[in-house]
């Protein structure tokens, strides 16, 4: 017997310290590897890698935004599991500190100094662009 489309996805999001969120879903965006991934329910069931971004969840049309850092998620038709290393509500993002981290980093991008960590300038810039684009649209 077939089954029909789950109306619902179970998302569970965690990190090293704690369960963010877990409930049930209409709708995720996740930053993926490649880009936003979009899932609804009855997605195809799939493994992938995170990026440091905004991840977003709607319950009955209310989206909800919050800074996810580097990871995995496991998605199946009726379940979305989000393993991220870090992952903040909108209202505990320090603005000041992101864009604290922002300006650091684009002025380390912008050094001649040879001994500047190029990859890290860019870890922090990622991370502090996304912590801010998470508190803006939260």
């Amino acid at each position: 017997m077939a089954q029909g489309i789950p109306s619902k996805l179970k998302l569970e999001i965690v990190t090293p310290d704690e369960q963010l969120f877990a409930g049930e879903v209409d709708e995720v965006v996740v930053p993926g590897e490649d880009g936003c991934l979009g899932i609804l329910p009855g997605h195809a069931p799939l493994i992938s890698t995170l990026q440091t971004g905004v991840l977003t969840y709607k319950i009955q049309g209310r989206e909800t935004h919050l800074y996810c850092g580097e990871g995995f998620v496991e998605v199946l038709p009726d379940s979305v599991a989000v393993l991220a290393d870090r992952a903040s509500i909108t209202s505990e993002i320090d603005v000041g500190k992101a864009s604290q981290d922002k300006a650091e980093a684009e002025k380390l991008l912008r050094s001649n100094d040879p001994r500047t960590d190029y990859e890290a300038a860019l870890r922090l810039l990622r991370d502090a662009t996304a912590r801010l684009d998470a508190s803006s649209a939260g």
